[in-house]
C-alpha cells in the first residue's frame, strides 16, 4: 500500500510507531496476540462450531424506538419461543452510546449471549448518522496530518475507542464489524477504492489494538454481495470475514460464501454479516457454511415480503441454527 498506508498509520496518532506485524497468525488464533482472554474463549468457541452450526443473529433498533425497545428481539421470542445467539448493535447515534453499551453488557454477561458492533460512520466533515454515512468523504487528505479531515477522522476514532474501552474494561467482548460493506460504493469508505480502504482498516486496528489496547475486539471484515479482490487487509488485521446481501428467497448464498472463501481461503471463519431473507436451513451445505446469519432491523424480520412468521419458525427451530437458549454461554470462561 506504500505511502498511502504509512500516511494512515501516522493518522491514527502514533500506530505508525508500532512494529509491523510479520507473523501471521495460525488457524483458530486471534490476529491480537494480546487478545482479552473473553476474548480467545469466544473466538475459540466460534471456530468449535464453525462448519457444524449456524448462529442466529438481529440486529436490533433501539435506537430509533419506533415500536418500543426489544421488538425485534420480542417478535422473534413471541414467534418461536427462542432468542439469537448475537445481538446486533450499531454506534449510529451517539445519544445512544451508552445504552448501547450496557445493551451489550447485559446480552453477555446477564444473558449469555454475543454482542456484535458495527458503526454506521457518519462523513467525520458533517456529523453522524446513516445518511451522512453516505457522503463523499476526502480519504486522501485525511491521511494528511493536521488537515481538517484527518483532525475530524481522528476525533471520531478516539469517540468510538473510548466506547469500546467501556466494553473492554467490562470484560465483554465484541464481534466489530466496522466499515461494512466497503466494496459497495454507498458509504464513504467504500467511495475511493481498495487502497485508501485498507489503509484506514489497518489504521483503525493499529490504534484500537496498539494505542488503545482494545483487547477486547475480534475484527470482522464485511464485503458486500460483491466480492472484489484487493481489498482484503491481510489475515493480520481480521479474525472472522463475511458478506452480506438483500435478496428475495431463502436460498443459501452459496455463490457468496465461497466468493469470501476465494479472498481469505480457510484461515478465518465466514459469516453473513448481514441479511434480509433468513437462508433456509435445510439448504445449508458445504459450500455455504455461514458461521452466522444477521437479520437486520424493523422491516427486515417483521412478516412480510422478506421474512414470514413460518421461515422465522423454521430457522430458529431448525438443528442447523443455535439459538441462546441452546448455547447457554459456552463461550464463557
Amino acid at each position: 500500500m506504500g505511502g498511502i498506508s504509512a500516511l494512515a498509520f501516522a493518522a491514527a496518532g502514533g500506530a505508525l510507531a508500532q512494529p509491523a506485524v510479520s507473523v501471521l497468525p495460525g488457524k483458530g488464533e486471534l490476529s491480537n496476540p494480546k487478545a482479552s482472554p473473553e476474548a480467545k474463549a469466544l473466538y475459540a468457541w466460534l471456530w468449535s462450531q464453525y462448519g457444524k452450526k449456524t448462529l442466529t443473529g438481529q440486529q436490533e433498533s433501539i435506537w430509533r424506538q419506533p415500536l418500543g425497545p426489544r421488538h425485534e428481539l420480542d417478535y422473534i421470542e413471541r414467534t418461536t419461543g427462542k432468542l439469537p445467539v448475537i445481538l446486533g448493535l450499531d454506534y449510529i447515534d451517539p445519544n445512544d452510546y451508552d445504552a448501547l453499551n450496557d445493551r451489550a453488557t447485559k446480552w453477555y454477561k446477564d444473558e449469555g449471549g454475543i454482542p456484535s458492533i458495527c458503526w454506521h460512520w457518519g462523513n467525520p466533515m458533517i456529523g453522524t448518522g446513516y445518511d451522512n454515512s453516505k457522503k463523499y468523504f476526502d480519504m486522501y487528505k485525511s491521511f494528511k496530518r493536521g488537515t481538517p479531515e484527518n483532525v475530524a477522522l481522528l476525533r471520531d476514532l478516539r469517540i468510538i475507542a473510548d466506547n469500546l474501552t467501556v466494553l473492554r474494561d467490562r470484560g465483554v467482548p465484541v464481534l466489530w464489524r466496522p466499515m461494512h460493506e466497503f466494496t459497495g460504493n454507498w458509504f464513504w469508505w467504500g467511495m475511493s477504492g481498495p487502497e485508501p480502504f485498507k489503509a484506514l482498516w489497518i489504521a483503525m486496528y493499529k490504534y484500537f489494538t496498539f494505542e488503545r489496547g482494545l483487547n477486547n475486539l475480534i475484527w470482522v471484515l464485511g464485503y458486500t454481495a460483491e466480492v472484489k479482490p484487493n481489498y482484503y487487509p491481510g489475515r493480520q488485521y481480521v479474525d472472522i470475514a463475511g458478506a452480506d446481501t438483500y435478496v428475495d428467497h431463502h436460498g443459501p448464498l452459496s455463490e457468496m460464501f465461497q466468493a469470501v472463501k476465494a479472498e481469505v481461503g480457510d484461515t478465518v471463519p465466514i459469516c453473513l454479516h448481514e441479511n434480509g431473507p433468513i437462508p433456509d436451513p435445510d439448504k445449508l451445505g458445504p459450500d455455504s457454511e455461514w458461521l452466522w446469519f444477521m437479520t437486520w432491523h424493523s422491516e427486515w424480520i417483521y412478516p412480510g415480503k422478506h421474512n414470514t412468521d413460518e421461515s422465522v419458525r423454521k430457522a430458529y427451530l431448525s438443528e442447523r441454527y443455535l439459538t441462546k437458549d441452546e448455547v447457554a454461554g459456552a463461550f464463557k470462561l
